[in-house]
């Protein structure tokens, strides 16, 4: 897993926040091109049914400002909880009005034997994208389990995620652990290494 490709695996909110890592100049925007739009949202497409593009559509430079504003807002609220604080009622408002943009719709259909009921939402691509993430977020932030919300022990990492395991330190093995268990190595033998005076 590169530095540039997102951290997938996280309930879906926590995955969109995860969308801007830090490294040695900031944060970085994974989210900052309707290219990378388009990949993260290929990555998420079996969580993101109704707000997913339809056939043949890309997503725009105009896309990305409700789905940067839900991020932002998702963010807030975050690290408020984080924080033990009381999260900013702007981004709630803000997730709230996100939903309402876009909200999903039932379509009937026949799939030849039963009547289906499939979410569609209508309206410019990046506000169907920004209506499903707030909703995600709008679920994930009123599940029980956001108590149990962390954010990566690494040093320099931001990523957030929800442990199923208590003992889990890290927004992912393979990015931060890994280099946290080569940091101890390399302290405990350098340490070893040094003369005594």
């Amino acid at each position: 897993m590169s530095e540039s490709e997102p951290l997938t695996g996280e309930a879906l909110a926590l995955d969109l926040v995860n969308t801007r890592p830090l490294n040695g100049d900031g944060r970085v925007d994974l989210l900052g091109t309707p290219r990378q739009l388009s990949r993260w949202l290929e990555l998420e497409a079996d969580r993101l049914k109704e707000g997913h593009p339809e056939e043949g559509e890309e997503p725009g430079v105009g896309d990305l400002v409700p789905v940067h504003a839900v991020r932002g807002q998702t963010e807030a609220v975050v690290r408020a909880l984080l924080d033990a604080a009381e999260p900013p009622a702007a981004a709630l408002r803000g997730l709230t009005e996100a939903q309402r943009a876009a909200p999903a719709a039932r379509e009937l259909g026949w799939d030849g034997t039963t009547v289906t009921a499939v979410p569609r939402r209508t309206g410019p691509l990046g506000v169907r994208v920004a209506a499903a993430l707030a909703e995600a977020a709008v679920e994930l932030l009123t599940d029980p389990a956001i108590g149990r919300l962390k954010e990566c022990e690494a040093d320099g990492c931001v990523m957030v995620f929800l442990p199923s395991h208590p003992r889990r330190r890290w927004c992912s093995p393979a990015r931060c652990g890994n280099r946290a268990r080569v940091a101890r190595y390399y302290q405990r033998h350098s340490a070893a290494r040094e003369p005594r005076r």
